[in-house]
Order: C-alpha cells, then sequence, then structure tokens
C-alpha cells in the first residue's frame, strides 16, 4: 500500500529530523516567545483560524501555474508568477514557523520534515528564477531554468503531502473541541477539591467532572466561572495553569482564555474555550451546562 510506504519513508527521517527538529523549535520558540503580538498575527488568532492553512493554498497554485505557462511557451508570464510563487511561500513560511514553535512530539518531527522541504523548494524555485533572469525568454538556459522548477514542484508536493499529515493525522493547530456537543442539560457538578464548609475554594483554578467532561473553575465570591478543562490549541490542562487578570492560561503554550466566556485573548491558540453556565443544585452542590 503507497500509504504505507510513504509513512515508512517519513519515518526513516527521524535519526536527522528529530535533533535538527529540537534545535529548530528552541530557536523559534525563544524568538517568537520574545513576539507575542507577532506569533498571535502569525497563528491567525484575529482571523480565528490557523493563518499557515489559509496561505498553503496559494503557492501550490501559483507554482503550478508556472509550469503552465512554461509549456504554453509564455516566458515572461512564468517568470512573474514565479517570483509572485515564491513569495507567497514564503509568506506561508512564516506562518508555519510560528505554528512550529508552539509544536511538540511527533508532530514536530513531521513539521520539520515538512518545513525542511518547503525551504529547499524556496531555494531550487530561487535559482530556477536566477536562470531565467540571467538567459532572458529566449536563452539557450531556458529550458534548464524549467526542469529545475518543475522539481522544485516534485520536492513543493511532497512537502505538502507531509504538511498533510501534521494536521489530519497528528491533528496540530485542530480545535480540541471540534466534536463536541453543545448540550443543555443540566448535570451536576463533581469538583476535585472543597473548602472545609464544602465550598468551591476561591480565586484560583479548580479542576472538576461533569458527566464525561473535565471543567476547571474559578470562584469569584457566590459566582462561580467554568470552561472546558481541555485547551482547545494543543489539550494542556487549564486546570494546572495559573489565573491571570480573569483570564485562565494554559501551562504548556501559554494561551490564554477569558474566564467569562472563553474568548481566547492570547494565542498560539486561535479557538474560543468552551463556556459553561453554573448554577447552585437543590439539595446542595453545583450543576453545569454548556453556555450557548
Amino acid at each position: 500500500m503507497i500509504a504505507r510506504w510513504l509513512v515508512r519513508a517519513m519515518d526513516a527521517q527521524d535519526g536527522w529530523v528529530k535533533p535538527f527538529g529540537t534545535w529548530a523549535h528552541g530557536l523559534l520558540n525563544r524568538l517568537f516567545g520574545a513576539m507575542p503580538s507577532v506569533r498571535d498575527f502569525l497563528d491567525g488568532r484575529w482571523l480565528g483560524h490557523p493563518l499557515h492553512a489559509v496561505l498553503t493554498d496559494a503557492p501550490i497554485g501559483i507554482l503550478f501555474l508556472v509550469i503552465v505557462l512554461d509549456v504554453l511557451g509564455q516566458p515572461a508570464a512564468a517568470d512573474i508568477t514565479l517570483g509572485v510563487g515564491i513569495l507567497a511561500m514564503i509568506a506561508a513560511a512564516l506562518a508555519g514557523f510560528a505554528d512550529y514553535s508552539d509544536t511538540d512530539g511527533t508532530a514536530r518531527d513531521r513539521a520539520t520534515l515538512h518545513g525542511t522541504l518547503m525551504l529547499t523548494a524556496t531555494v531550487v524555485y530561487l535559482v530556477s528564477l536566477a536562470i531565467r533572469l540571467a538567459a532572458g525568454p529566449d536563452g539557450s538556459a531556458r529550458s534548464a531554468a524549467v526542469v529545475v522548477s518543475v522539481l522544485a514542484f516534485l520536492v513543493l508536493t511532497a512537502g505538502a503531502y507531509v504538511g498533510g499529515d501534521v494536521v489530519y493525522v497528528f491533528g496540530n493547530m485542530v480545535s480540541r473541541h471540534a466534536f463536541r456537543g453543545a448540550g443543555t442539560k443540566w448535570i451536576p457538578i463533581e469538583p476535585a477539591e472543597t473548602d472545609a464548609d464544602g465550598s468551591i475554594p476561591e480565586g484560583r483554578p479548580i479542576k472538576a467532572k461533569l458527566g464525561i467532561n473535565s471543567l476547571v473553575l474559578i470562584r469569584e465570591g457566590d459566582r462561580i466561572l467554568a470552561l472546558h478543562e481541555t485547551c482547545a490549541h494543543a489539550g494542556g490542562p487549564l486546570a494546572s495553569g495559573k489565573l491571570v487578570d480573569g483570564q485562565i492560561e494554559c501551562p504548556w503554550h501559554f494561551s490564554r482564555y477569558r474566564m467569562a466566556d472563553g474568548y481566547v485573548t492570547r494565542g498560539p491558540s486561535v479557538y474560543d474555550q468552551p463556556a459553561y453556565e453554573v448554577r447552585a443544585k437543590e439539595g446542595g452542590g453545583w450543576e453545569a451546562r454548556r453556555s450557548p
């Protein structure tokens, strides 16, 4: 089966992918950690959708058009299109670097391979562009430039395949709550800890069970705020995070969500967190349901 052969081929790269990925991730994590507003922009928090996924389609389509224009004998149009395609690849790479800075585990290994292939394709395309500009529309080296750009597209296609694995196999940058139903039924809450008088401790995150779900609770006087405990970004345990100005901060990648309504206020997460209504239950205790 082709898919199994391809998985084995990708796994065979782990010897260099893992150490290189550790180095590259550390570098990019420090870089984007020092520029959180830039990281949030490149992650796509303002868009409510991963920006890298939006940008990656553009260079693939544009660079395929380069091949079409070369075949049709339109050298000037092909050269301009190639230049635009390279710029689109650079834009997609910047967004990808921001995602990569907060990618862990096996997904990081695949993302390292994906990024390496894409950067290699970009360099090969730059070589093709340089040959084209030096040769002109009718130069004898023109055919060599065309061959180089076709080879670059093959590398680009391989990189796109590996990138698909990062998302569809490992779920990187996918909302952890995509398949959670809204639910309107009130269900009893089971806090992991309570004070001596039976009340929920105030002013700090408390984990609680709500049926099959886990919540993170914050008590403010008589008011109890609740979000789903699993971070939408990468599944981090929000109950182990800290409260910062009415927002819960994930301990893994430091995304922040407003406790009042689950609104994401800082990336790398681009998705809001499911919020829950909480009320006192007859006979004591509390119950909750997901907010509309």
